[in-house]
């Protein structure tokens, strides 16, 4: 499922009218107006929620005595019952009003919300008797504790309460009417926090589909009852940070599919073979119906079973994220049928020739990263299949750039990272629409080619490779791109003015490399920029003002919802971050959750500027080994986010602003090798950081104070400590440098006197020399003088 945009409330009443008969319809009688009561509904409706500018248009007309003449609503030409209300695309927010349940010929109810939407009482639902579909996603309910005795009391076939801040699913329901009725159940991204044996929903056994992702706070075995929920395919635990046991749960029955697509899909559970081994071979056994297998997140062990080639109707294979060994069966190049194969995170090894994939004619979507294979095939090789995703990361691929991906013209994702892959990107590749390329972790060199087809381009990974040359031109056409990293390579010159032009940038890394100049002002206009590197390069000049642009680091992290994880997952693999001193790995969605700013080891001048502290979200701020002078900024304390903080060796003055004790989630401070001054601040967050690391504070000889043990005479003025102790050691170095010249000056003529005076040989040669001088520079004068004194 696909997020939504930003700030979208999509609000669809859909109703269909039981007694409407395909012969009364067809008589195209005059359209009926509307029935007061619903009349009274909507306009109860309009009062209970707040609109924006533009809703209020779409709302003006919601005054005449005929609501089926209102814009977006629609009703039957036949009864004059309110068929549907479709306000898709407008922000509303508020409280649901609870006059919907007047609609009471209802059948389709979706009030999915992305903005401040929020129920304090959902009991109106109970109006609604012949609801069948109802979807509550990200509405606020944590305070509607009788939620599914509510829901229960209807005839639903699929229930959505997703992301709506649930504590609980373990209430006691003597009788459930939603099991003769409810087929999907998606209770993804709650907030539950119980064993998950305890949940009401176990007896139902119509279900089809069970959606529990991104729940972490259940726990525990799976009930006996799942056993007898024959009709289910797709049981999924996604996101839930303890893995589901099925220690003494039966499963031979749930894999008694019918229809024309057979499924089964089990994600993140413990011990899914009936033999409690964890293998995969007896558990496949004869289910060769199945068209979509997805055992993904799970502990299952062993080799992939030859087995496997007998599915000839499988399109869909996931077993990502498990302990499978060996080597990958040759027999799975028999699947023509196969449209997605998902094999990543596991511990395959050995060769993977032509044979696997000469048969896969349907493929589309394959993904081997992060295994020991090996991936071996002709120069010459034309694959029969044309894929939109594919990737290989940490697969062997090299030593020369695989040429039979430029049959591939559809691809649109492609990884190859850690692949061993050398010398240059061919030009073929400028040919691909590629959404997302990473190519980082190879020995690739050279230039980019200038002809990438960038329309498309959002992420762009090349880091750790031997690339040269200017910032990549091109890039000034990738409006679309997201995610730029270019880290340790050796590209040079100076960043282009147009980067702030890239208007969804949100994270830039260019660490590592050979640029130099400023940093361009207009990277602050980078509005959704919330990780940015720019270390260790050459580059000097001041850091930009109007910082506060930068939007999305003035506010912390919030948690992305689990329905963008499970896309994002996939493009971003480990994503190293120096953070806390150290080089960190992040794997997908969890560099979200690194808002840093770091610009250290370059050639920074100036101070560094006040308006940085307005960037309360960041997590990391680096602007360690440059040239920076002036104050520290005061208003730091108030950057709560803040877990690292490094402005050592720098030229820094001025004393330690007593806020900075506020900072409680800071856990790395150093501030060595500058000139501040003045007493350190006591009590909270910096008393802790120095006692874990007293280094903090090395080589600042105008720091006092209790911390320290150091008394704080009346010389060393807090206010105005930088210019005292400046003043003080550039006296000292003139009066020193003049000391020494001085000494130099005597003791040089000393040893001159005392060899011309006790060496004779020393003294006749010495006034020989002069002799000499004075004849040549005689001479020189008399001969210059001659010649001018003729041209006259």
């Amino acid at each position: 499922m696909h997020p939504p945009p930003k700030s979208l409330l999509i609000l669809l009443l859909h109703a269909v009218l039981l007694a409407a008969s395909p012969h009364a319809l067809a008589q195209r009688l005059p359209a009926a107006a509307c029935t007061p009561q619903e009349r009274d509904a909507l306009l109860a409706f309009k009062q209970g929620i707040t609109i924006s500018s533009d809703t209020a248009g779409l709302l003006a007309s919601w005054r005449e005595d005929d609501c089926c003449q209102w814009r977006g609503v629609r009703c039957s030409n036949r009864t004059g019952h309110v068929v549907a209300l479709n306000l898709r695309g407008h922000e509303l927010v508020g409280e649901v009003p609870p006059h919907l349940g007047n609609f009471s010929k209802l059948h389709y109810l979706d009030l999915s919300s992305y903005a401040n939407v929020y129920s304090e009482d959902i009991s109106w639902l109970r109006r609604l008797p012949f609801l069948r579909f109802l979807s509550l996603i990200f509405i606020d309910l944590s305070t509607v504790p009788d939620w599914a005795h509510v829901v229960n009391a209807l005839p639903l076939r699929s229930l959505h309460p997703e992301g709506c801040s649930l504590t609980s699913a373990n209430q006691s329901l003597p009788h459930s009417n939603l099991t003769s009725t409810l087929e999907v159940l998606n209770l993804s991204v709650n907030k539950f926090d119980h064993p998950v044996a305890s949940c009401w929903f176990w007896n139902l056994t119509r279900l089809k589909h069970l959606y529990l992702d991104y729940n972490k706070g259940l726990y525990g075995p799976l009930p006996d009852a799942l056993g007898g929920m024959v009709s289910l395919q797709e049981l999924s635990f996604l996101g839930s940070s303890h893995m589901m046991s099925m220690a003494s749960a039966d499963l031979k029955n749930l894999c008694n599919l019918s229809g024309e697509a057979p499924t089964m899909f089990l994600r993140q559970i413990a011990g899914i073979a009936p033999d409690g081994t964890g293998t995969l071979a007896n558990w496949m056994g004869h289910r060769t119906s199945l068209v979509i297998l997805d055992l993904s997140v799970n502990n299952i062990t062993g080799p992939i079973p030859k087995i496997i080639g007998q599915f000839i109707d499988l399109k869909a294979l996931y077993l990502s994220v498990n302990h499978l060994t060996g080597h990958l069966p040759s027999e799975i190049g028999t699947l023509t049928n196969l449209s997605c194969l998902h094999l990543s995170q596991n511990h395959l090894d050995g060769l993977v020739t032509e044979e696997h994939f000469n048969g896969l004619k349907s493929l589309e979507r394959i993904n081997l990263a992060d295994n020991q294979l090996e991936i071996v095939v002709g120069s010459e090789w034309v694959p029969p299949f044309r894929l939109q995703e594919a990737y290989f990361a940490s697969c062997q691929m090299g030593p020369l750039f695989p040429a039979w991906l430029k049959w591939q013209v559809d691809l649109t994702y492609l990884d190859i990272s850690s692949a061993g892959i050398t010398g240059q990107i061919p030009l073929s590749v400028c040919e691909l629409s590629l959404y997302s390329l990473d190519l980082a972790n190879n020995l690739l060199e050279g230039e980019l080619p200038q002809c990438f087809s960038t329309k498309f381009l959002g992420f762009l990974l090349l880091s750790n490779n031997k690339f040269s040359g200017k910032f990549p031109p091109f890039l000034e056409n990738c409006t679309m791109l997201s995610f730029f990293d270019l880290a340790r390579n050796r590209f040079s010159g100076t960043l282009p003015m147009w980067i702030g032009n890239l208007g969804e940038l949100q994270f830039l890394r260019l660490s590592n490399n050979m640029f130099h100049g400023h940093i361009p002002n207009t990277i602050t206009s980078l509005r959704k920029l919330y990780h940015l590197n720019l270390a260790a390069n050459g580059i000097s000049g001041s850091i930009p003002h109007h910082l506060s642009n930068l939007i999305a680091m003035t506010t912390p992290y919030v948690e992305v919802p689990g329905t963008v994880v499970a896309g994002f997952q996939d493009i971003v693999g480990d994503m190293p971050v120096i953070f806390k001193r150290r080089e960190l790995k992040y794997k997908g969605v969890g560099v979200l959750e690194i808002s840093s700013i770091d610009f250290s080891c370059n050639r920074l001048t100036g101070k560094i500027p006040e308006e940085i502290t307005t960037l309360g979200g960041l997590i990391n701020l680096n602007l360690s080994w440059n040239q920076l002078n002036g104050g520290l900024p005061n208003k730091v304390g108030g950057m709560q986010a803040l877990e690292s903080l490094d402005f050592s060796n720098n030229d820094i003055l001025g004393g330690i602003p007593s806020s900075w004790s506020n900072l409680t989630y800071l856990s790395i401070l150093d501030l060595s090798y500058n000139h501040p001054a003045g007493i350190i601040p006591s009590g909270g967050q910096l008393d802790t950081l120095y006692t874990e690391n007293p280094s903090i504070y090395n080589g600042n000889i105008g720091l006092c104070g209790p911390i320290l043990h150091k008394s704080c005479s009346v010389n060393n003025n807090a206010s105005h400590p930088d210019h005292q102790q400046r003043s003080q050691k550039v006296s000292e170095s003139t009066l020193f440098f003049y000391f020494g010249l001085g000494s130099g000056f005597v003791a040089g003529l000393w040893v001159v006197f005392c060899a011309l005076l006790f060496k004779k040989a020393w003294r006749i040669a010495y006034f020989r020399f002069f002799d000499k001088v004075y004849d040549k520079a005689y001479v020189f004068i008399v001969v210059t003088w001659g010649r001018l004194a003729r041209k006259r």
